[in-house]
């Protein structure tokens, strides 16, 4: 079954060596980990996985061969109660039950409305209208119904939660994934504009052969600098959520993007762009750069990308304090400004069917603040009329 294992991981493209993959045996047979698929996932990864930036590859390579093999070691496990693992599924409303449940009013009496339950609650609860809990239409909780609410724990769906209150896991997208189609990367190099920098460490054979003729036959070489793509672009990634359905496509882009332009950095946000961006998910809490020091550091000859389907509560833009997962002093469309204030070349890739645009307030919010004409859908149609609207 590890040999299985071993070449569905060389297989994904991590290429873990026989000497690794020894290792692991080795360690299973010293029972470093025992009856645990949680405790082998870290142990193989650990062993078999390199480079940080593949964790995610592996995560769907490991996902992909033990499917099922969890309920195996189901039956080690006789201490939590099976109540506790039940999720009641979400109501199937009709479309005139979902009109009849109203919001709380709005940003400021949904938090107020949401401390009263804290302090008033006192037990689990599944369903309703009022307290915080699983399924049913109340505003708080998760696996539900309402059309602004805060999720707390559990899965959202909706996309109309106000508030996260968990503790979320984003990873960083990979930049070595294969391009599956040639057009992406034909529709990037329209924005290439070439130069050449740097040590001369390359051979010019013009030049040479030229300077040879002129040094009558005696052989005269020459060198010059390697020739980059000299245009210089941030991309800013939305990451976690609702764009866990577009991983693979990001994948792409940003795997094209690192080939494609030298001068290139990259940053996360989630939903909106606020006071602060970050370049590792893994310590996205810990190591977050200002964004007044990408203002200060990049000049305004970078061309900008955002990408991220902008669907979310209005509040995340608009108002300060908006944000789901921190309080932001400043609203969310206050700091785009100053970005595309500061680097006029900017555009939005969206990966969410343009067909769905008007009928999202967030996207139409988002849509005005980029003048009603600098977003584009994550095709290569859109990405090829985006590039089209960088280079001018």
């Amino acid at each position: 079954m590890l040999f299985g294992f071993f070449l569905t991981l060389r297989a994904a493209g991590l290429k873990p060596g026989l000497g690794e993959f020894l290792a692991l045996i080795e360690s299973l047979q010293k029972h470093v980990v025992i009856f645990s698929i949680d405790d082998f996932y870290i142990l193989a990864r650990t062993v078999l996985v390199k480079d940080e930036a593949h964790y995610d590859r592996y995560d769907r390579a490991f996902a992909a061969y033990f499917k099922g093999i969890e309920q195996v070691f189901a039956s080690f496990d006789q201490v939590i109660p099976e109540e506790w693992l039940r999720l009641e599924a979400m109501k199937l409303l009709s479309e005139e039950e979902k009109a009849k449940i109203e919001s709380l009013g709005g940003f400021d009496k949904l938090m107020e409305t949401l401390k009263q339950r804290l302090e008033e609650q006192k037990e689990r609860h599944q369903g309703g209208n009022k307290w915080i809990g699983t399924g049913g239409t109340s505003p708080f909780g998760n696996s539900g119904f309402n059309p602004e609410g805060v999720r707390i724990g559990g899965e959202g769906g909706g996309k109309k939660a106000m508030k996260i209150w968990e503790k979320r896991e984003f990873r960083n997208l990979d930049d070595d994934i294969e391009i599956g189609t040639r057009n992406i990367k034909v529709a990037l190099r329209k924005l290439r504009r070439f130069a050449r920098e740097g040590a001369p460490d390359q051979l010019d054979l013009d030049g040479t052969i030229e300077s040879t003729a002129r040094n009558a036959g005696w052989l005269d070489l020459k060198m010059q600098p390697e020739r980059h793509n000299a245009v210089k672009l941030l991309l800013f990634l939305d990451v976690g959520g609702s764009m866990d359905p577009y991983v693979k496509v990001c994948e792409e882009l940003f795997s094209a993007c690192k080939t494609e332009f030298k001068h290139l950095e990259h940053f996360y946000f989630h939903n909106f762009i606020y006071e602060s961006v970050w370049k590792d998910n893994r310590r996205r809490n810990s190591e977050r750069i200002p964004t007044f020091d990408l203002l200060h550091k990049f000049t305004p000859d970078y061309k900008v990308i955002f990408v991220g389907d902008a669907t979310m509560s209005p509040y995340e833009i608009l108002q300060p304090g908006g944000s789901i997962e921190h309080w932001n002093e400043e609203a969310g469309a206050v700091w785009f400004k100053r970005l595309t204030d500061a680097y006029p070349r900017t555009i939005w890739l969206n990966p969410e069917a343009q067909d769905r645009w008007q009928y999202t307030s967030s996207i139409k919010t988002t849509l005005e603040l980029l003048d009603g004409e600098r977003m584009f859908p994550l095709t290569l149609d859109g990405l090829s009329r985006g590039i089209r609207r960088l280079s001018h």
